[in-house]
């Protein structure tokens, strides 16, 4: 008994090391990310950003509006996404889902943002996304959010020439 135990335990430690060597590394880059993330919209948080559909801002005189678009993908690790399978068997919140979308939701708006910041506009109205699978297992996703970016008056006047 205590020898098919050792056995048994020798060919699959090699196997739980990894698992939690993977484990740790992938929720460590999971929260770097989520701290650049924070980051960036801090540093972002001057575009305003409105899901309005048919808001008409006030615009400056003679300026012109634009389509803006963040686009990303992004994959979980396959460490998290097994104990997701395991725990959708008993019907349980899968919070490495909830988490894998809020990233890509978050990451797509921070470039949306960007790009807007760096044509000059100020304000972004009618904001939609689009988030698609890439794979079957769902351990990644592309997230898609877009815009119409202009340039309002009250911000403007705060801009510095480039």
């Amino acid at each position: 008994m205590n020898q098919s135990f050792t056995q048994m335990l020798m060919n699959y430690a090699p196997l739980l090391v990894l698992f939690i060597v993977g484990w740790f590394f992938g929720s460590r880059h999971e929260r770097q990310h989520l701290a650049r993330l924070a980051i960036a919209e801090a540093e972002l948080s001057h575009i305003i950003v409105s899901t309005e559909r048919f808001y008409v801002p006030k615009l400056v005189a003679h300026s012109e509006c634009e389509l803006v678009l963040g686009s990303v993908v992004i994959a979980q690790d396959y460490f998290k996404m097994v104990i997701a399978k395991v725990l959708s068997i008993f019907g349980k919140n899968l919070t490495t889902y909830e988490t894998l979308l809020e990233r890509a939701r978050r990451e797509a708006v921070v470039r949306l943002r960007t790009q807007a910041q760096e044509k000059g506009y100020n304000h972004i109205y009618g904001l939609r996304f689009e988030v698609s699978n890439i794979n079957q297992l769902g351990s990644m996703v592309e997230a898609i959010a877009y815009g119409t970016a202009v340039l309002t008056p009250e911000s403007a006047l705060h801009k510095t020439p480039n």
